[in-house]
């Protein structure tokens, strides 16, 4: 008896303290998700800046799209599709040369991933 005992709570205890680590990757996935968006828009408007090809510029736009869709927080999610549509007009907008437009989506949608990150890190600290 005293052996089950033990056996039980040994597997109370993994229980636990495995979804207290995967709740705490989960966290660490939608921060790096974040800040990689985040510097990917730097990035392409970096590019923008100092004249880069069309298509580093697109590839660097897709890049931040498809980090974005780890970047997945309730309170935030329908502001992340916005920012997402942004992300999508603005390289659509560079693939036909258009480069003001793209440029103020590009910087549009880079400020709506920074406040997000921001709603996002004060409710998780």
């Amino acid at each position: 008896m005293q052996v089950l005992k033990k056996i039980i709570i040994s597997l109370i205890f993994a229980a636990v303290s495995s979804t207290a680590f995967a709740e705490a990757k989960g966290e660490a996935q939608v921060t790096a998700a974040a800040e990689g968006t985040i510097a990917k828009i730097e990035e392409a408007m970096s590019l923008v800046e100092k004249g880069g090809s069309k298509e580093e510029i697109i590839k660097t736009i897709n890049d931040a799209r498809q980090l974005q869709k780890e970047f997945r927080y309730e309170i935030t999610e329908r502001q992340r599709q916005k920012a997402n549509d942004k992300l999508r007009i603005a390289r659509d907008a560079f693939e036909k040369g258009e480069l003001q437009p793209a440029e103020a989506k590009l910087r549009e949608a880079l400020a709506g991933y920074i406040e997000m990150k921001a709603i996002y890190d004060s409710n998780h600290k």
